[in-house]
């Protein structure tokens, strides 16, 4: 071990894990502190560093066209532990990437518990980090615990800022009737470890749907204790039944939508369609996809068995709601995601503001390369605003609205315009846009990295 003073990491999820690596691989000593299994969460399961608790998608993985494919390509550019087990335990999943979630979390666990300056500690942190720890990452995640959660939001003045997240219900591969099921991608586009059938799909004709809307509908759900009531839902990770509330074609045009999929048994287009996607590398577990659900228990089983295809299913994992607590980071943190009323604490994942968990790892990244570099006596330097990194940063330390911030995933919306044109003269639009934005992303991101033109003039 270096005689140089370690930082500190508190939270072993995907921004803490990630934090943990770039800090380690320049050099730098690391104490990654958690919380489990000394203290549980509501959502965890295991012990393990970066436990998906949610889906086991990491979304697209489309680098030239969708904003996480690009920040996945950037995140690979920068080292990633994340992204490189996670391409590692990667599998079907049409044009993402999704992954192992066990063999994924093994590999990280493994991964950190090897590297020679790293160091796990495991116990709650009920309060403050001591003084004479000089540089704090806190990545806590949404599962903050009380005590931790009361003291930060004491030291900034703030009330606390809380959504609620939903899990999706996981089945046994083994209970599906694939004679009323098939697999297929939609549009049969193949992805990373793909082939173009990596989705399970159940159709449904109007007369299923609509009474199955109609169960979602009626079915008792978990109700919210007093002090929760108030507290909103993310809208990318909106409840199942939450969605058939806003109208009956809701779910036909969100997670159900039947486009780019045919039917082998009808050979016609479902009217709509459920889809499972593989959750471990064994192909033994599916989960349902979009099917995040506040229902009880029992009435899950009962409702998801009106699926064609699902009518006995075994289910590995039944679906939940969990409390999650984030900051008003465009109000609290410096550009660097330093705090700024107490500037050795810097904050990582989705206890920031940013929402998914490949952004969460991003910010993680961004945040163990900007304590390292301060530990090593340099000034951080902040990714360009054009690239997904840097866009992202941008957004939950200024960017956004402090009065109205929620969290928010990665998107072109948050990158500076772009000023490209056609050789007509005429602005870009659609495919030609978004690949101009990727271009222009990875030619900035390698400048920064030391590897582009900027680094050579």
């Amino acid at each position: 071990m270096t005689d140089t003073a370690p930082i500190h990491i508190v939270g072993a999820g995907l921004a803490g894990s990630e934090a943990a690596w770039q800090i380690a691989q320049a050099g730098i000593p690391v104490v990654l502190h958690e919380m489990r299994p000394v203290r549980r969460t509501d959502a965890h399961q295991t012990d393990r560093c970066a436990e998906l608790v949610c889906s086991n998608s990491f979304r697209s993985d489309d680098a030239e066209y969708n904003a996480v494919g690009l920040l996945h390509e950037e995140m690979r550019r920068c080292g990633s532990l994340i992204l490189t087990t996670g391409d590692a335990h990667k599998v079907p999943a049409g044009g993402a990437l999704a992954v192992d979630r066990d063999g994924f979390a093994d590999a990280v666990t493994a991964a950190l518990e090897a590297h020679p300056l790293i160091r796990i500690e495991r116990g709650e942190l009920t309060g403050l980090p001591p003084a004479d720890w000089d540089s704090v990452v806190v990545a806590t995640g949404p599962l903050t615990s009380p005590d931790l959660a009361r003291a930060i939001l004491d030291l900034t003045g703030e009330a606390q800022l809380s959504f609620f997240d939903a899990i999706a219900p996981i089945v046994y591969f083994e209970s599906i009737d694939l004679t009323k099921a098939w697999f297929q991608s939609r549009y049969d586009k193949e992805g990373p470890g793909g082939t173009g059938k990596d989705y399970i799909n159940c159709a449904m004709d109007k007369e299923q749907y609509l009474a199955f809307i109609q169960a979602l509908l009626d079915a008792p759900k978990t109700e919210f204790k007093d002090w929760e009531k108030d507290t909103p839902y993310f809208e990318g990770c909106l409840p199942i039944e939450v969605m058939a509330e806003r109208g009956v074609d809701t779910l036909r045009y969100g997670p159900m939508k039947p486009v780019g999929l045919t039917d082998p048994h009808t050979a016609r287009r479902p009217y709509a369609v459920v889809q499972l996607r593989q959750d471990n590398a064994l192909g033994t577990l599916y989960n349902l996809v979009g099917f995040q659900t506040k229902l009880k228990y029992a009435e899950q089983t009962r409702v998801f068995r009106m699926i064609p295809g699902l009518e006995n299913a075994e289910f590995a994992r039944l679906g939940g709601m969990h409390r999650n607590t984030f900051l008003n980071s465009p109000r609290l943190l410096d550009p660097v995601l330093r705090l700024k009323a107490m500037p050795r604490l810097r904050f990582a994942g989705q206890i920031t503001g940013c929402e998914g968990y490949v952004e969460s790892a991003a910010v993680g990244l961004l945040a163990g390369r900007f304590a390292a570099a301060e530990r090593l006596g340099r000034d951080p330097i902040i990714p360009p605003a054009t690239t997904a990194l840097g866009a992202l940063l941008n957004h939950i330390t200024g960017g956004a609205e402090a009065e109205t911030f929620q969290p928010m995933n990665v998107n072109f919306g948050l990158f500076p315009p772009l000023d490209a044109r056609q050789p007509n003269g005429k602005e870009l639009h659609g495919k030609d846009r978004k690949r101009a934005y990727t271009g222009r992303a990875l030619a900035d991101l390698d400048a920064w990295l030391g590897r582009g033109p900027a680094a050579a003039a």
